[in-house]
């Protein structure tokens, strides 16, 4: 469950402004901690690192990482790999900045989603894979996954997962109160009407305000709201697609069709599981975490595509990252050997797969034995064949901004207010807008100038 996209805008922004000087506040580092930083190697640096053997540490939050760590060591002996979860994803990307900020303490090997690759490619806080040869490896991926990693040619990571997003909903429910899968989101609110009514103790979802919910839900829309030139950036949380969205959500939230249990709560979990949570629109991901946190729900939950505005297939995604080397590593060649092995051998792949990640590699994607696989857990639906599909519906153009982490840190204080006061969550984009403009200005960005 891990976060995605970038076009070249935000590609060149990345090496703009990294030549440029940055003023950088405590989530957007400076790269002035790596001075001295990992040199560049090849291809043979990593065979020949490997067999050297070493001792490298690894920051990740996944629930395959331990597994894929032990069966790395046993096939390569020599090497020491100190797993380490240091918290996820924003409580770790502090601690990356503040190790990037002190010059050390930062992992040799590093899990980083999607939406953050940009603001730490900014900082210079990652190490180039070019040279090691990874940009060979670019066929083995999905292309939206790797267009995350790839600035340009310049590799600095490969993927490990993805999350396109889909509907699952609780079939049980749906079918006790005569409820058809709803094809579009008109269809959706008005099955998030039928149910309510039917049983006031049971929504159609739970949200209460997520910021990559947020912006993957723009982003199925059709909705541009970030993009970057250099140092120039526009941020326009009022385009159509936010508005479509929000004006769609809003009827969601004004009429008090959503539940406010919390997300990834005990409540939430349960409410998965006893029906009074009907749907989730969340990345696929998402199956891993219902078998193995919700077993009340076995044989109960379906997937279908997610609803769309006019009927014709179209989604984001919500979730993914990958794992970079960082410049601070003192044994890089190790390093990238190990990411290699991680995410584009298939001992690894399996392993991550089996603990229910979503692939992000064209061959996993495209294999029958993954696509075809019944879910006992889903009642013996072939849930991968919707998932997949789901993967080559992801609308083009959709990119984060360079300070995403930032931005995400503030959405509670701006467009939450919009959902615990039950209000225009356009009111909401527009104060989220207003701060990060600021910010970025703050942070030598020309914004919205």
């Amino acid at each position: 469950m891990t976060f995605m996209r970038k076009g070249s805008a935000v590609r060149r922004t990345v090496f703009a402004v990294a030549a440029t000087a940055l003023s950088v506040g405590a989530l957007t580092a400076c790269s002035g901690g790596n001075a001295g930083g990992a040199a560049a190697g090849s291809a043979d640096d990593i065979e020949k690192a490997l067999e050297a053997g070493g001792e490298i540490t690894y920051w990740s939050w996944t629930p395959s990482a331990e597994a894929q760590v032990a069966a790395f060591e046993k096939k390569y002996p020599n090497v020491k790999v100190n797993y380490v979860n240091a918290g996820t994803n924003t409580e770790e990307y502090t601690k990356l900045q503040n190790a990037i900020k002190a010059g050390s303490g930062a992992p040799d090997v590093v899990q980083i989603e999607y939406y953050a690759f940009p603001q730490f490619a900014l900082s210079d806080s990652l190490l180039d894979l070019s040279s090691y040869g990874f940009g060979d490896l670019e066929g083995d991926y999905a292309s939206g996954p790797w267009g995350s990693v790839d600035f340009d040619g310049k590799i600095y990571g490969l993927p490990q997962d993805s999350g396109p997003m889909a509907l699952f909903y609780n079939k049980s429910v749906f079918d006790q109160y005569g409820i058809s899968v709803p094809t579009t989101w008109d269809e959706y609110y008005a099955a998030a009407q039928k149910l309510h009514a039917a049983d006031p103790t049971k929504y159609i979802t739970a949200d209460t305000g997520d910021s990559g919910f947020t912006t993957s839900m723009i982003w199925q829309a059709g909705g541009t709201p970030f993009s970057a030139d250099g140092t120039d950036v526009t941020i326009d949380l009022q385009d159509d697609g936010s508005k479509k969205f929000a004006d769609n959500w809003n009827r969601l939230i004004e009429g008090g069709l959503l539940s406010d249990t919390p997300s990834w709560s005990d409540e939430w979990f349960k409410g998965l599981g006893d029906g009074s949570i009907a749907s989730l629109v969340i990345g696929a991901w998402m199956p891993g975490v219902l078998e193995s946190s919700v077993e009340d729900g076995a044989g109960k939950w379906a997937v279908a595509p997610i609803p769309t505005y006019d009927g014709q297939p179209a989604t984001a995604e919500n979730g993914g990252g990958g794992q970079a080397v960082t410049k601070q590593s003192k044994n890089p060649a190790l390093a990238a050997g190990f990411l290699k092995w991680l995410n584009n051998d298939e001992e690894s792949l399996q392993i991550f797969a089996e603990s229910g990640g979503f692939p992000s590699t064209t061959a996993q994607l495209s294999d029958p034995a993954f696509v075809d696989k019944a879910s006992d857990y889903f009642g013996g639906q072939q849930i991968n064949q919707v998932l997949t599909q789901a993967s080559s519906d992801v609308v083009k153009g959709f990119s984060y901004l360079p300070f995403q982490v930032y931005a995400n840190s503030i959405y509670s204080d701006t467009v939450g207010q919009a959902y615990a006061n039950k209000s225009d969550l356009n009111a909401g984009l527009t104060t989220w807008q207003d701060q990060l403009v600021q910010y970025g200005n703050d942070q030598g960005f020309s914004v919205n100038k």
